[in-house]
């Protein structure tokens, strides 16, 4: 199961702790939803989902001054008793003492954001989503070419990381090596990323671990990118049929996104790094203009068979 700790959620999103507890440092967020406490707070419980980080704003503050405190407490505490994971509250709302104390007890951390009720809201969903969706973990090297996100696939000792090396020289961009990790943002936008302990280098037998960052600056290394290509390195084979106009298009599909597989044969003297530049700029094409330039090579022919010229 996917989840992120409380601690986790406070220092990726730079919140203030007002209320410590080294029991609520620990605890787990398991969903990616928010909970503003509207209903919650008037007594109204039953679709009260208490995995959801707690979020008090501007109205849930000011309805609590309104309400008294007595009642206040006695339905806060009916909110607290079922454990909610942290309470968040925003730049513009002053939490009462007695709500501090209540969560104190209950070893629930409450932390500050410096930013507005809607702000916070939004950036903790979207956070959330994404350290929440489930992941694939992928043998191969993921690189920005041209700007295009192209995970490269193969066999252990292909040469993904040779290859790699050389478009890294050739200005493109470093994502991962050796193990990518691969979400789902929503259907159709797959992201890839190197594992924490893995970021910024590359392996190359006979030689060890780079920091391609060292190596060529900063510019060789991005935390992340979409995917839009695979490319899958394969060993050069005679009795395969391999495709010489780029009229097959080959599909690999990872959650719900299918996006283009190209095979590449590998062969001595073969240039893999220029073949996969190539093969990231005729993606590119089709995608974002709508090129197939096989197609329109097929087309030609077809229209001259006929003497349609």
């Amino acid at each position: 199961m996917v989840k992120v700790l409380v601690e986790q959620l406070i220092k990726d999103n730079n919140l203030e702790i007002i209320i410590d507890s080294q029991i609520g440092l620990k605890k787990i967020i398991e969903c990616e939803s928010i909970c503003r406490p509207g209903m919650e707070i008037t007594g109204f419980l039953d679709y009260y989902n208490p995995k959801r980080v707690l979020l008090i704003g501007t109205k849930e503050s000011s309805y609590l001054t309104k309400i008294g405190e007595k009642i206040a407490k006695e339905r806060l505490k009916k909110i607290l008793d079922l454990n909610p994971p942290v309470i968040v509250y925003t730049i513009n709302v002053t939490l009462p003492s007695y709500l501090l104390e209540m969560a104190k007890e209950k070893d629930i951390c409450v932390v500050k954001s410096y930013m507005g009720t809607q702000a916070t809201s939004s950036k903790l969903y979207a956070y959330l989503q994404e350290r929440l969706a489930p992941r694939l973990s992928i043998h191969g090297t993921l690189l920005d070419i041209y700007g295009l996100g192209v995970l490269i696939m193969g066999h252990s000792g292909i040469g993904k990381s040779e290859t790699a090396l050389d478009l890294i020289k050739r200005g493109h961009q470093l994502i991962g090596d050796d193990l990518v990790e691969i979400f789902e943002k929503e259907p159709g936008n797959l992201i890839g990323e190197a594992p924490e302990l893995l970021k910024r280098y590359i392996e190359i037998r006979g030689i060890g671990i780079l920091d391609v960052v060292h190596m060529f600056g900063a510019g060789a290394y991005r935390p992340r990118k979409n995917v839009k290509l695979v490319v899958e390195l394969e060993d050069w084979n005679k009795d395969s049929s391999y495709d010489r106009l780029g009229l097959e298009n080959e599909s690999i599909k990872f959650f719900e996104t299918s996006i283009t597989k190209m095979v590449i044969p590998v062969l001595p003297g073969r240039n893999v790094a220029l073949l996969i530049e190539s093969a990231a700029i005729k993606e590119k094409l089709k995608i974002y203009m709508n090129q197939n330039d096989a197609r329109s090579f097929v087309d030609a022919v077809n229209k001259k068979a006929r003497g349609d010229e």
